[in-house]
């Protein structure tokens, strides 16, 4: 075995290496991207669960924007005002104050008050049913259809059906809206967490068709509306909405609907 050839392969490798070595070491230099430590220390408080409820992609990407200034400190729906407030500390500003929001839905149309037109079997998806007569077996085409497409997609496990209807548990709900955008009845929205009384109620039909399709369904009489003191309940299209700002809870139009489609939520 010839020792120099040796000798002169180990330095050659060697040298080779070094080589590489500064080079690599240079472009790291020179293309590094730099991180703001903000971002960093933001992504750090943020709950992590990539929920989207915020509007972007996940938890780094809300990081990104708010240290960009692009997106408000208290932008994050799970972790709510505790999680905005010590983002503010990071990014050297003050928090504005925020409501904390739950996911309502807005149909009470359960296997005993709501009327059904045929058996449905088939795939249990709600977004399947744009494909069947009628929009689905039941009779109030508005109605929550229960199987359960919300439930699939929530994140925190705050929304079940029970008995035919999708229910939120408001302790659990983190307003992260995914359960609203896969509803394809349009039936959850976001209320106040300390509202005291909803419209559990979201079809337009006539009165007449909406009493012969669901026993508690709004039928848009207009009691609640004469009955309330602060002027919060409004109807159009034969539907009651309840303005969340102006309502002080006393709970008038609850009791005097006559339907009882406006319902406590406390």
């Amino acid at each position: 075995m010839n020792i120099t050839a040796i000798l002169v392969a180990a330095v050659v490798v060697g040298g080779v290496g070094i080589l590489i070595g500064f080079f690599l070491g240079i472009s790291g230099e020179k293309f590094k991207v730099e991180v703001d430590e903000r971002e960093e220390a933001i992504l750090g408080v943020l709950p992590g669960n990539n929920c989207g409820g915020c509007g972007y992609a996940g938890c780094s990407g809300l990081a990104a924007a708010i240290a960009k200034g692009e997106a408000p400190v208290n932008a994050c729906p799970v972790g709510g005002e505790p999680v905005g407030k010590k983002i503010a500390e990071i990014m050297g500003v003050e928090a504005e104050a925020s409501e904390r929001m739950v996911a309502f839905v807005a149909c009470q149309g359960d296997c005993d008050k709501a009327g059904k037109d045929y058996d449905y079997y088939g795939i249990e998806d709600c977004r399947m049913m744009s494909f069947v007569p009628g929009g689905g077996p039941k009779s109030c085409n508005s109605g929550c259809l229960g199987f359960g497409t919300c439930v699939k997609v929530c994140p925190f496990d705050a929304i079940h059906v029970i008995d035919g209807v999708a229910v939120v548990d408001k302790e659990a709900c983190k307003a992260c809206g995914k359960c609203i955008a896969v509803c394809p009845k349009k039936l959850i929205s976001l209320i106040p967490y300390d509202a005291k009384v909803a419209v559990a109620c979201s079809s337009t039909d006539k009165g007449p068709v909406t009493m012969k399709a669901c026993k508690v369904g709004c039928i848009g009489c207009g009691i609640c509306v004469r009955n309330c003191p602060s002027q919060a309940v409004s109807v159009s299209e034969f539907h009651a909405a309840i303005d969340q700002e102006k309502c002080t809870g006393c709970g008038a139009c609850a009791e005097k609907c006559p339907k009882k489609a406006i319902v406590g939520v406390e």
